[in-house]
């Protein structure tokens, strides 16, 4: 007898290939049959009018902290993924020794916005080396997770405080070379790091990684080279403003030193900015050339952010901004009331120098969210530029006035500049590029100020019910078999017999995201952005239901990935 059998489902393997009607029989964790299906299971699923497809793989998530108190990994599992990988851009909690705790939560409180009461509250910080903290995650997590190893940990744990300011000497590279390859040989899935600009500490210090010399990352990166079953991810600049030649070259040589793919997070598409997005595509393309693998994400959906001129955000990484937002709130207040200063800020936000970020500084384009004086009641849900034209003023002034109201608390959310037709279209030109892979949710972190956990389910709707830009076949395969295979998931990502039995069922007809609300359930009594799943019927991981109707069961049977044993090497195209 089978353990489960879902019955009358519209299968979509993740290959690429036509729905079909289909049974699906599971055993011992592992698909064993697809098709009709004559033999009993202990469980019948009905899926008549559902789609069956693969859980979905999300390759780029921060989820290292949150699983301690949510083992679950809300709300990703109720969106259909059933697999992520964690440990990117450099941040992990693990290697650490006892007095670096407190940095690393520090610093991860700002870089990835996990609130510090969370942090300090919800994380045991029971473990020193690498494969200790995948022994304390392993055994009690919902989804099957894969984690990188991060050069900030891995700096700070080999040179203490001269991590910061300081290139490392030769002997403290190779200590971190052995430390990087006993990682990785206890089940790390290789290596991440950071050179981006917008990545400071806690102390407002560049994180560790930006001080290192690109031989210290080069020979970190060929550490990885001789593990089975790891890969390369990284975070620099010119992500965000476009890549500099510098760039080019080193994302070439990272992955030619490590003979492993690389990926890289994010590629924003803007109509506005179609060289932009050609030159970063032509960044890998340069990489391929070379013999080597360069992978871009980029999200299928636009990501709501909500932002303030209180708690860090985004605003607070345009060009020298920070001179003014990092002052106590009172003297803050002071600085956004003088003309001066608000001239300054404005040409300043509006600078080449801003690059991506510039997109920020349409002042007319916020709309207003939650607000907390008298002044300013009534303003939720008003747009600037609308309260602006009222008012016979600027929108900077218009914007600045109001938050000032409410000494700097006021939610603003930026409404979307890129979200015109020609846009979308550049988007699905994208997604059919083979160096180009969906994902990059960032779901973990920036806990108060995006969710990008649900792109799954918000990607099927505008698939099936939107703009149609590509085919359901083809959107299950972009969010299943292509982030497995750039990982080398072993028998993960497609529903084939003999295949790990990950499984999402939802309704083609409903199938979509929720509001996304602020909700305090974390540690410490915080607050994050949440949104629940609409249509998703069923996620099977490993054999055994974790969501149903929508609903958690309570079921834990996810696994820590571990390189080798879950992973085997994914060549890059010079050793094809």
């Amino acid at each position: 007898m089978l353990d489960s059998v879902i019955r009358g489902g519209s299968v979509v393997d993740g290959t690429g290939a036509a729905p079909r009607q289909a049974d699906v029989g599971i055993r011992d964790g592992r698909i064993v049959e697809i098709g009709r299906i004559t033999d009993d299971g202990a469980e019948t699923i009905d899926a008549d009018g559902l789609v069956v497809a693969p859980g979905f793989v999300d390759p780029h998530t921060h989820y290292d902290a949150q699983l301690f108190w949510d083992p679950a990994a809300t709300p990703s599992n109720l969106h259909g993924v059933t697999s992520m990988i964690a440990g990117n851009c450099g941040f992990t909690l693990a290697p650490v020794e006892p007095a670096d705790a407190d940095y690393l939560r520090r610093m991860m409180a700002k870089v990835e916005g996990m609130p510090l009461p969370a942090l300090e509250t919800g994380v045991p910080w029971s473990w020193r080396s690498f494969g200790e903290y995948l022994d304390a995650v392993d055994n009690r997590v919902g989804l099957n997770v894969g984690f990188l190893v991060g050069h900030c940990a891995l700096r700070r744990n080999v040179m203490g405080v001269d991590a910061i300011g300081n290139e490392a000497t030769p002997e403290q590279l190779d200590t971190m070379t052995r430390l990087l390859e006993e990682s990785i040989a206890a089940g790390g899935l290789g290596f991440s790091t950071t050179l981006s600009f917008t990545h400071s500490d806690g102390d407002g210090q560049p994180v560790g990684s930006r001080w290192a010399s690109n031989d210290e990352v080069l020979a970190l990166c060929r550490a990885v080279s001789g593990h089975v079953g790891t890969t390369l991810e990284y975070v620099t600049s010119g992500c965000l403003r476009g890549f500099s030649d510098e760039e080019v070259d080193q994302m070439a040589a990272m992955t030619l030193a490590g003979r492993r793919p690389l990926n890289w997070n994010v590629l924003s598409i803007d109509s506005r900015e179609p060289q932009r997005y050609h030159d970063q595509v032509a960044a890998c393309e340069h990489a391929r050339a070379q013999g080597g693998t360069a992978i871009a994400l980029t999200m299928p959906t636009l990501v709501e952010m909500n932002m303030s001129f209180r708690n860090y955000c985004a605003l607070f990484m345009l060009p020298g901004w920070s001179e003014v937002m990092n002052l106590p709130i009172p003297e803050r207040i002071a600085k956004l009331r003088d003309p001066a200063v608000r001239a300054w800020m404005n040409e300043r936000a509006r600078s080449p120098e801003a690059g991506v970020f510039s997109r920020l500084a349409s002042w007319g384009r916020y709309q207003i969210g939650d607000t907390y004086s008298p002044a300013n009641e009534g303003l939720k849900g008003r747009v600037v530029s609308d309260l602006a034209e009222r008012e016979n003023r600027g929108t900077f002034d218009t914007l600045l006035d109001i938050v000032i109201n409410d000494d700097l608390q006021t939610i603003l959310w930026p409404l979307p500049s890129d979200g015109d037709l020609k846009s979308w279209q550049m988007r699905a030109e994208a997604w059919d590029h083979p160096l180009v892979l969906v994902g990059g949710s960032d779901a973990g972190a920036h806990l108060d100020r995006m969710c990008g956990a649900p792109y799954t389910t918000s990607f099927l709707a505008d698939t099936l019910r939107g703009r149609q830009l590509i085919s359901l076949e083809r959107c299950v395969q972009l969010m299943t078999q292509e982030p497995a295979q750039l990982f080398g998931l072993r028998e993960r990502g497609e529903l084939r017999e003999g295949f790990h039995a990950d499984v999402v069922i939802f309704d083609p007809n409903t199938v979509a995201t929720d509001e996304v609300k602020l909700v305090s359930d974390l540690p410490g009594g915080s607050a994050r952005l949440f949104a629940d799943a609409i249509g998703v019927q069923r996620v099977i991981v490993n054999g055994t239901t974790i969501v149903s109707d929508g609903k958690q069961t309570g079921a834990l049977p996810g696994k820590v990935l571990r390189s080798g044993r879950d992973t085997y090497t994914v060549p890059i195209p010079a050793d094809l």
